[in-house]
């Protein structure tokens, strides 16, 4: 028997159905993919990226910024907190979704989910957290809200035309297209959306590194605004493992993974692991689950209990060691092996005029100071706008007050009504908009003080109008208005950052060595100018005669140290290598010793310009440059926990590098310009900077083909006048050397 046929769907031709573009249930009719596409796929897939998944320049999608305006209007920037319920419902005039798609937007935006940086709805109730899958949200009923102060900051001047507002779903009230937000709110929250065929998730950053780069970024284009943004700041805290580098260019791109793992404390005394802050990107559940799956396949064998010990008090999972386990190598196997480490996929994906694009930091920034520009530039418009008109009408009272008499003649004797504006206009020479304004005045109010006031009040309108006027006419002015504004969010709102940054050169790997102890006894290090070392013991050093070095090198560096401390070898090349005194064997005057370069295995064309020598790595190193700019970097910048030979951008690469120098403490140094000028630096008046490829601030003013040639320590009584190379503002030229200063002394480069 043979099988039976699937049934085909009947299929109606437009020449047998003449109706056919009218379907009714169960009808079929044949149509080109393209026209599918776009008559029914397109308009959805823009809708979906255009009206609901991907934020624009304030930073919000229509979800939020129409539940945001909602609060507005309901007035809770004031007052006291309503239910969710309410607000919820009334944010459905603007938002035609249903009650649990609003209240969802709601409590990611509340302070109590802890899932933004800066919460923009302060929140009663049990709204969840954003760390855990289980503890959900209460119901709307039962929660209560009110806007956060720092949400004055999303609506400041909305009143005053600063954004564009257009009608709702049903044209029965008008809704903000954009927030005129005073700070870069974008940046500063995070945000994630799925689109049809794109997506994004911007990662937070912290407010006052934000302000800081923004304003930067505002008083020089090619300001370098990660000097401000160091990494992302998470809602969760958690540490952030920066590669520079990289980071950087995910930055700068706008696309990238960037790593993150928890934070933990060992408890001695119960002899536990308690976990208090875990990444962005997952569940305290996910964790637990992992570990516990990890424990019973044999894996993790170190661990005797693991459990969700979260309260009031916050995050916390506990997990209970077996006798004699390594809390420190416990936690290594179980960064790798559990989300405890995990990464966040950025992908700054932003509506810009309508259009999505992929943008990095900097570029997004430059988008909000235009967008900010314009609100500003509206805002004073607006308010000219309305001192103009003001003003208007009080010329017109102005003339009416010079001579009141005739003004009251004229009404007196108007037989009709609708005749005292026209005779007014007629009998002063004003319009008919100040006849009308004019004609309204109270008879109560035709006295000497009422005239006084109205005059002042012109004088002042005219000082306020040419201000305003000046504002629209001048960028720096609209400029310094948007920076002062940012200076005062930063004041206001700004916090210390929740995610801890730590470079990934300082975390130690399972297979990396132990540092072994070495043999500490005191010796004699030598450096040449080409880039000999040796180290030579006290009792050698007695016996020896003078040091031997290749034909045109010299010895530029001696310095008494002991074999336990490290060596930092800076390069031509923005390079540090770095070495222990003790991996070199003991050396003899007759030697020309160890030639770092190859010792080191520097790149081609590389050589040492400073070599530096810690056992702490306490106190700064000091780069200056040949432009006169000088960066101090704390030397922990450049201590690692494993046994890492070479760390890339260890200063900054603008200006070629006249010298480096590592000092303990403050100190104070003579700096010598190709000019021969000479200025005497305090170095306590450089702030140190924890970036070590930092270009460095502005010390000694060079000019068109000067440069900076020399460094010294200043010696006390030196200067015959010392107070003549000391200033008290930097950058400064200094001061060419007197007559007495130079006095038996011959001057060289």
């Amino acid at each position: 028997m043979a099988p039976r046929k699937p049934k085909q769907p009947v299929v109606k031709h437009e020449e047998e159905n003449p109706n056919a573009h009218i379907l009714g249930a169960g009808e079929v009719v044949n149509q080109q993919i393209v026209e599918t596409l776009e008559t029914n796929y397109m308009p959805y897939a823009m809708s979906v990226i255009m009206s609901r998944a991907l934020p624009e320049i304030d930073g919000f999608k229509p979800s939020h910024r129409k539940l945001l305006y909602t609060m507005y209007k309901m007035g809770l920037l004031t007052g006291g907190r309503i239910k969710s319920a309410n607000i919820v419902g009334r944010t459905m005039q603007l938002n035609p979704h249903g009650d649990a798609a609003i209240y969802e937007t709601m409590v990611r935006l509340a302070r109590g989910n802890e899932a933004l940086l800066l919460p923009y709805v302060d929140s009663k109730g049990n709204f969840g957290k954003a760390y855990s899958r289980n503890m959900v949200y209460a119901a709307s009923r039962y929660t209560e809200a009110k806007l956060e102060q720092i949400s004055t900051e999303l609506f400041r001047d909305i009143e005053k035309d600063t954004v564009d507002m257009v009608d709702n779903y049903d044209a029965t009230m008008k809704e903000p297209t954009l927030l005129p937000v005073t700070f870069p709110s974008i940046l500063v929250n995070n945000n994630k959306g799925i689109a049809v065929g794109m997506a994004c998730n911007i990662c937070s950053f912290n407010l006052e590194e934000v302000c800081e780069a923004t304003i930067g970024l505002i008083k020089d284009s090619d300001y370098d605004v990660f000097e401000a943004i160091k990494a992302p700041d998470f809602p969760s805290g958690g540490q952030i493992l920066v590669e520079p580098e990289k980071l950087r260019e995910i930055l700068t791109k706008g696309t990238g993974s960037i790593p993150i793992r928890s934070k933990y404390i060992y408890d001695k005394a119960n002899n536990c692991i308690d976990i208090y802050e875990i990444p962005y990107t997952t569940y305290a559940e996910d964790i637990i689950d992992k570990i516990i799956e990890k424990t019973k396949s044999g894996g993790l064998k170190e661990i005797s209990d693991v459990r969700d010990e979260t309260d009031k008090s916050g995050l916390k999972i506990t997990i209970d060691l077996k006798r004699g386990t390594d809390p420190d190598k416990l936690m290594k196997k179980l960064f790798k092996a559990t989300p405890l480490q995990d990464s966040f996929p950025c992908n700054f994906n932003v509506l810009i005029g309508g259009s999505p694009q992929v943008l990095g930091v900097k570029e997004i920034l430059n988008e909000w100071i235009a967008f900010r520009t314009e609100c500003v530039k509206r805002r004073v418009f607006f308010d000219l706008d309305r001192a103009e008109k003001k003003l208007h009408l009080l010329e017109g009272l102005q003339k009416i007050l010079l001579d009141i008499d005739k003004a009251i003649k004229i009404v007196r004797e108007t037989e009709e009504e609708s005749e005292v504006v026209p005779n007014l206009m007629i009998g002063f020479g004003i319009d008919q908009i100040q006849a009308e304004f004019v004609a309204e005045i109270k008879l109560r109010h035709l006295n000497r003080e009422y005239v006084m006031k109205r005059l002042a009040d012109v004088d002042k309108l005219r000082e306020d109008i040419a201000d305003m006027q000046d504002i629209l006419n001048s960028k720096s002015r609209i400029k310094k208005i948007i920076i002062a504004e940012l200076k005062e969010v930063s004041s206001k709102y700004a916090q210390p950052r929740k995610s801890e940054i730590i470079y990934a050169d300082e975390v130690e790997e399972d297979e990396e060595e132990e540092i072994e102890k070495v043999e500490d006894y005191k010796l004699t290090i030598f450096l040449s100018e080409a880039g000999y070392f040796k180290k030579i013991t006290p009792q050698s050093l007695r016996m020896s005669g003078e040091q031997k070095v290749k034909e045109g090198d010299k010895i530029i560096r001696v310095e008494e140290s002991s074999n336990a401390k490290e060596l930092l070898f800076f390069t031509n090349k923005c390079q540090v290598y770095k070495a222990r005194v003790a991996d070199f064997s003991d050396s003899r005057a007759s030697l020309l010793g160890d030639y770092i370069p190859t010792v080191l295995e520097f790149d081609e064309g590389e050589e040492v310009k400073y070599m530096a020598i810690t056992d702490d790595f306490k106190g700064y190193m000091l780069f200056f440059f040949e432009n006169g700019k000088v960066a101090k970097v704390d030397m922990e910048a450049y201590a690692t926990k494993t046994n890492r030979k070479k760390l890339i951008k260890a200063y900054g690469a603008k200006s070629p590098l006249v010298t480096a120098l590592y000092v303990k403490e403050d100190t104070e140094l003579v700096l010598t310009a190709s000019s021969g000028r000479m200025l005497i630096l305090n170095t306590a008046v450089i702030a140190p900077k924890t970036t070590k490829d930092t270009i460095g601030v502005g010390v000694m003013t060079m000019k068109k083909g000067q440069r900076l040639m020399g460094v010294r320590p200043y010696v006390e009584g030196e200067f015959a006048k010392p107070h003549r190379y000391r200033t008290k503002n930097l950058p400064a030229l200094g001061s060419l050397p007197s007559a007495e200063d130079t006095q038996g002394e011959q001057l060289s480069l």
